[in-house]
């Protein structure tokens, strides 16, 4: 029987690890210049996050989902990512940009 269960779970275990991979970042330009990718984690996981990437630097940055009244929230000290639609807010260090995800 244990073998059974294992050799039903193998597919299923492969092709939730494909779908994990196949997550494609949004792009984002915002309105004081700054571009960046963002990789939003798979729907139905435990816990929420964005790994942001800005455009011409190293500097990657991982944020947990927060509570939000409406749209996505994401942040983490002086960082937050609030999107709604297409459209988001990236704070950095308290300064606030208006974003909109590239089509």
């Amino acid at each position: 029987m244990g073998r059974t269960i294992l050799a039903a779970l193998l597919p299923i275990c492969a092709i939730a690890g494909a779908a994990a991979q196949d997550l494609k970042p949004v792009h984002y330009t915002c309105v004081n210049g700054t571009k960046l990718q963002a990789t939003f984690s798979p729907p139905g996981a435990s816990m929420g996050s964005v790994k942001l990437v800005y455009a011409g630097s190293s500097t990657q940055t991982t944020l947990p989902q927060a509570l939000s009244a409406d749209g996505g929230r994401y942040t983490q000290g002086d960082v937050e990512f609030w999107i709604k639609g297409k459209g988001a807010t990236l704070t950095r260090g308290g300064r606030s940009t208006t974003c909109a995800a590239d089509v």
